[in-house]
């Protein structure tokens, strides 16, 4: 059972979500929060596997409650799934380095949401192609600032240095094995095997890490 969390500031997207968990196998919503500080203290009470966190709402945003939760040590198995109302957020990434697993669309489906909440809550990172752009364009769009090399870019083969490239410019797994004529599971294993070596939390974080190291240009 996944256990999530809804903190959103408009109760009638709190009652739907609540709606859609309820009637799908393997969830249960166990808190609401229309504020970023109830938000943080729900989450402290109740631990929950996923929260999923609106960014605009009263007290203290969902950007700073996402940052409180994942640096508290006592919830370190919450992972925190950001929806959104606007494809170019430009909270996008920074609520992404305040450490969200996932960025999502509030028009994305219910079942690619459900998808989503699953994914997040076995470890993994979702982030919706246009997230992915947005975040591109905060690197390419921005000022030139010096390079600021990972300390373990070096334990990179030229393989996986080539895979952290193509997933800076936003390629999925399927796209990595057709770009390099190999199969999506060994594409997958690269990018698994270059996360673990850098240290990076889930995809988004290896985008940030690859343009900070220049492999994103």
């Amino acid at each position: 059972m996944i256990t999530v969390l809804l903190a959103d500031d408009q109760q009638l997207v709190r009652l739907g979500l609540r709606a859609l968990f309820e009637a799908s196998d393997g969830f249960s919503v166990v808190a609401e929060a229309a504020d970023g500080l109830a938000a943080v203290a729900e989450t402290r009470r109740t631990g929950p596997d996923v929260v999923l966190m609106d960014i605009r709402m009263p007290g203290i945003d969902g950007l700073e409650a996402t940052r409180r939760i994942v640096t508290d040590p006592a919830l370190a198995a919450t992972r925190v799934l950001v929806l959104t109302t606007f494809e170019h957020d430009e909270y996008v990434f920074t609520a992404l380095r305040s450490g969200a697993s996932g960025f999502l669309l509030k028009n994305t489906s219910p079942p690619a949401l459900l998808d989503a909440v699953r994914t997040v809550a076995d470890g993994g990172a979702l982030l919706a192609p246009s997230v992915t752009r947005t975040l591109i364009r905060e690197f390419t769009a921005a000022p030139p600032r010096p390079l600021t090399p990972h300390p373990d870019l070096s334990r990179l083969t030229e393989r996986e240095r080539e895979i952290v490239a193509l997933v800076a410019r936003g390629l999925n797994n399927n796209e990595i094995a057709a770009h390099l004529t190999v199969s999506p599971a060994t594409a997958r294993t690269h990018v698994s095997r270059a996360m673990t070596k850098l240290g990076a939390r889930d995809r988004a974080q290896l985008v940030v890490f690859a343009y900070q190291s220049g492999l994103g240009a």
